[in-house]
This record gives C-alpha cells, structure tokens and sequence, in this order.
C-alpha cells in the first residue's frame, strides 16, 4: 500500500505513465500482452440457436431475442465463450478465491444454523402453506410467428 501514497502525492501525469508504474510493482500483470490469435479449427462447431431456446430464452429474460440480430449477436456470444475450450489448466489447481494474497482454507459442508422457518416467514408480506407470496415474475410473452434464418 506504500506506493499508493507515493502515487497520491506525485505530480499529475498521464494514464500510460501510471500504467506503467502500476505494473512494474505487480508480478501479476505481465509487460507485453500476451494474447495469441485463435485458431478457428480447433473450436468447437458453431452453436446454432433453435426456435425452442429463443422461446425459453425470451421467457426467461422478457427480452425479444428473436430477430436476425439478437440471435447472430447471441451466437457470436456464444462463439466468443467457445475459446474457453482451448485454455490449457491441466495442473492448475481449482481456485478457492479470486483474492490473490489470501489462500482460503476448504470446510467441510455441514449445517451450522436453521430450524428457523417461523422466525424468516414473519419477514413476509404474504405467506401460503410455509412458502412467500410474490407477484407474479415471468409472465409468458404472447406466442409469435417463428423466425426463419
């Protein structure tokens, strides 16, 4: 944290000039970049949406997916997440926390607290055999004519 005061109390000067500073004291961030192209052959084949995803999405979302954009736009989406494959993590070990100057330790996954059901339903507004009442969400969108590619 010392060379962030040392930064505060520096004259003004440009984004790049901070840049630098910032990573020459980080041995996290590498100099260069490092990306490299991708090669298209060894991903996985385009996903092509179909008609009963667009529905399902649309419901989900209340979003108009089903046009020539939101769906190219969707699919190129996709696509780009597709490079994920390609990432080499063999023996990269699972990560526990994205907070790089802690190690997190792994606890066993048992109860600690509960039975409390009474005490959290008197937090509700309405309530209907032990369960909260809500307004209505996901309202279905009217049915439309099918999007031809």
């Amino acid at each position: 944290m010392n060379h962030l005061k040392q930064l505060y109390k520096a004259p003004v000067v440009g984004r790049n000039v901070l840049v630098a500073i910032a990573r020459s004291l980080s041995s996290k961030v590498p100099p260069e970049p490092t990306w490299q192209e991708i090669d298209e052959s060894k991903l996985p084949e385009p996903t092509k949406i179909d008609q009963d995803t667009i529905d399902h999405l649309e419901r989900l979302a209340l979003v108009d997916f089903a046009n020539k954009e939101g769906i190219e736009r969707l699919e190129a989406a996709i696509r780009f997440a597709d490079q994920m494959f390609l990432v080499d993590t063999s023996g990269v070990k699972p990560m526990d926390s994205v907070l790089e100057d802690r190690e997190l330790y792994l606890r066993d996954d048992r109860v600690t607290e509960g039975n409390c059901k009474e005490e959290i339903l008197k937090n509700a507004g309405k309530v209907e055999e032990d369960y909260f009442v809500a307004p209505q969400g996901n309202i279905p969108l009217p049915k439309k004519e099918e999007y031809k590619r």
